[in-house]
């Protein structure tokens, strides 16, 4: 962990290949055990096998497009906690190829999957009145929508991030505004998309039942499992170059204090909805909640709120346990499992109904097999550029001039 740390472009550009390598081979080995188990579900139940499926697609989506969001929100504010965690950010985003690539499953098995999609839904007068949107053509329209605003802003970022590394450690200039210049409309941009997707692929799993907070709660979720995911690759590479001489505890700190704010937009938002909800009390709204506070969907709403919020909460209002490497490290491992949970409970129930235990083996190999890939993946963005950007010319204002 750096503590008086100078510029040293020799230092700064060290590619820590064998750590990182370390990262990528554990990824691959838990990535295909849980594969290799989830296709030997396949065989035993299909249509579980589809809806464990969409819970780990979701899961490693919400991480990569968490990150897209955060490199945006870091090219307008600076700063820097995510100078240090802005090429893991690319590196994730740089994923998209194989998001798209895994969402063919889910695409080419909607009839399996939505309700909506389903012959016998044309004898449901409610959804009948949703059909204009709720219908295959459109459903594919939209998704394609949403890949390609996602490749277009996550294609610039790293192209002109890629042009930066190539050139010479210069003050600003014109061309260090286009990121900004992007990042803005492209938040709006994301907060659209990623609102429609979670009413696309989430939301319509049950088409008689709405909110308008779910868009919101989807994206609080995602900036707060990028955060995750963000202390935890920094804390598995601050022992190697140049992280060993670039991450101080103060950025360790910065971090954990996002975590401990994204911690609380998420309860926020959750609760929010479940008041809304609760006051009006409407017949179409409440049974979402009625479900998930019965048999083990109950106990499993209970572990929620423990693990992702009250634990997490109580533990990150200390200021050592954000400055110390293992426990910020814990924490957000612990942050990372609450929010494969979350999306448990979020999706589960629209498939079963029952008061049974509702964590299903295949969950577990899903986000297990879908995430273990990913990592890899993403580990292997994170070997073909440098780790820090270092000839951004905000970068030794931001580094530098912090301590």
């Amino acid at each position: 962990m750096a503590h008086h740390p100078h510029y040293d472009e020799a230092v700064l550009s060290a590619r820590p290949d064998a750590a990182i390598g370390s990262i990528a081979t554990k990824g691959l080995i838990g990535g295909a055990i849980g594969a290799l188990v989830l296709v030997a579900g396949a065989f035993l139940d299909f249509t579980q096998f589809l809806q464990s499926y969409l819970i780990g697609y979701i899961f490693v989506l919400c991480l990569m497009l968490g990150c897209l969001a955060l490199t945006m929100v870091h090219h307008l504010t600076g700063g820097a906690w995510g100078m240090v965690c802005r090429r893991i950010w690319e590196a994730a985003t740089r994923t998209l190829p194989l998001m798209v690539l895994l969402f063919l499953p889910i695409a080419l098995n909607i009839r399996r999957i939505y309700a909506w999609a389903k012959p016998e839904a044309v004898n449901d007068p409610l959804i009948q009145l949703k059909v204009q949107y709720l219908n295959e053509p459109f459903f594919y329209l939209r998704a394609a929508i949403f890949f390609a605003v996602w490749g277009i802003l996550i294609f610039f970022l790293n192209r002109w991030s890629k042009e930066q590394d190539a050139g010479a450690a210069l003050p600003p200039g014109p061309k260090d505004s286009r990121f900004r210049t992007l990042s803005g409309p492209g938040l709006v941009l994301f907060v659209l998309t990623v609102t429609f997707m979670a009413v696309d692929w989430v939301m319509s799993l049950d088409p008689h039942w709405y909110s308008t907070m779910f868009g919101v709660i989807f994206i609080g979720g995602q900036g707060l499992g990028a955060i995750a995911f963000s202390i935890l690759m920094i804390g598995a590479l601050s022992g190697a170059k140049p992280f060993s001489e670039t991450v101080s505890v103060t950025q360790l700190h910065d971090l954990g204090k996002l975590l401990l704010a994204f911690v609380m937009l998420w309860a926020y938002f959750s609760f929010s909805q479940f008041l809304i909800i609760y006051s009006a009390n409407l017949p179409e709204e409440i049974p979402f909640y009625l479900e998930r506070f019965h048999g083990g969907w109950g106990w499993l709403s209970l572990a929620l709120a423990l693990f992702h919020f009250v634990l997490p909460f109580t533990l990150l209002l200390s200021a050592d346990v954000k400055r110390n490497r293992r426990t910020i490290m814990m924490v957000a491992g612990l942050v990372l499992a609450a929010r494969s949970l979350d999306l448990i409970w979020h999706v589960g129930p629209m498939f079963h109904h029952d008061a049974g235990f509702p964590i299903h083996w295949m969950d577990v190999a899903a986000i297990a097999g879908l995430g273990g890939i990913w990592l890899f993946f993403c580990a292997r963005n994170l070997k073909s550029r440098a780790l820090v950007p270092y000839k951004d010319p905000y970068f030794k204002e931001a580094i530098y001039g912090a301590h």
